[in-house]
């Protein structure tokens, strides 16, 4: 693996931008990128048109960003996204921001590259429902396609192509300058009151929070029950490794820009911070495999407030308003 820090090379920069394309804050480790997919501007460029071209779905009518919207943090706002034909997915669609740094991908962490997890949904048939060769097809019959694919990787577009150009635009997907980020970057006024008070109790041993949510992504991208059911439809991990200790267990996802990624969990069934809040102060329900760390916290009505508010100034004002991420 390659790792690259903030680029600056003629090749690396958008012609005229004001930023690069591929931005690093300073508190965040460089991404790493494949030997065969490293980061360019012509790639970055492709892939950001595949990103937002309907022509990867079996009747031209989604792309992904139809479930990944850049306003929403790169997720959705529905409990399952609509594929073709309006047909209902069966997982909440998750945040791709800061998607480069994910050992693993999908919720039970079966994809283990970016690159392998794009034919996910170009095959799945409640989403894209279609074959990647022919997409390849599609993109033959445009001879700007052919152009951008020739300039990006020197060959005509193919499977190789349309999955590292998309895997190349999604790892520039990085959020880290929300008002928590210019805190603890030495602004003490980009939080209130409130929300300092907040991040003491994220960060307490009497929460434990940060057993599941830490580092710079707030995740260890771990699997993990939270007690959200005695019976899940979804087996979760199980689904993978037919092991009967991974049933109903998901990968933990990243808490940034959670106020705006809503609706929460893996099936979307809780529609607020709020509600979020309220599960964990409960200690969910018994499951068999529910973490350990899940437990009753005995917040008080205040606390809870406070909490709310640190977890809102996760949001990244700067990303999900950045022109140069939207279509």
């Amino acid at each position: 693996m390659i790792i690259l820090g903030v680029l600056s090379c003629d090749d690396m920069v958008q012609p005229n931008a004001i930023e690069p394309l591929l931005d690093v804050p300073k508190s965040f480790p460089a991404p790493e990128f494949p030997e065969d997919n490293l980061f360019t501007n012509q790639r970055w460029q492709l892939g950001k048109r595949l990103f937002y071209d309907p022509i990867l779905s079996l009747d031209y009518s989604i792309s992904c960003a139809s479930c990944h919207k850049p306003e929403l943090g790169f997720s959705d706002d529905r409990a399952f996204s609509l594929g073709i034909e309006n047909r209902v997915g069966t997982r909440n669609a998750s945040t791709l921001a800061n998607v480069a740094y994910h050992p693993y991908y999908t919720r039970e962490g079966g994809v283990p590259t970016l690159e392998m997890q794009i034919l996910v949904p170009i095959q799945e048939h409640v989403e894209f429902d279609f074959n990647i060769l022919l997409i390849a097809d599609r993109m033959l019959s445009d001879s700007s396609y052919v152009q951008q694919s020739l300039e990006a990787y020197n060959r005509n577009p193919d499977p190789f192509v349309i999955t590292r150009a998309i895997a190349c635009f999604e790892r520039s997907l990085i959020s880290g300058a929300s008002r928590y980020d210019k805190f603890i970057n030495g602004d003490h006024s980009a939080l209130s009151l409130e929300e300092r008070q907040g991040m003491a109790l994220f960060f307490s041993e009497r929460l434990s929070c940060t057993s599941c949510h830490s580092g710079f992504n707030f995740t260890n991208y771990s699997f993990e029950n939270n007690g959200l059911y005695i019976e899940y439809p979804d087996p979760g991990r199980f689904r993978l490794t037919n092991n009967v200790a991974d049933r109903a267990l998901f990968k933990v996802p990243t808490l940034r820009n959670v106020e705006i990624t809503r609706p929460y969990m893996h099936d979307g069934s809780l529609q607020s911070l709020e509600d979020v809040v309220n599960h964990y102060n409960t200690g969910g329900v018994n499951h068999p495999h529910k973490s350990p760390h899940v437990k009753s916290l005995n917040l008080s009505k205040q606390e809870k407030d406070e909490l709310v508010a640190f977890l809102k100034s996760l949001t990244d004002d700067h990303f999900i308003n950045n022109l140069k991420f939207k279509n």
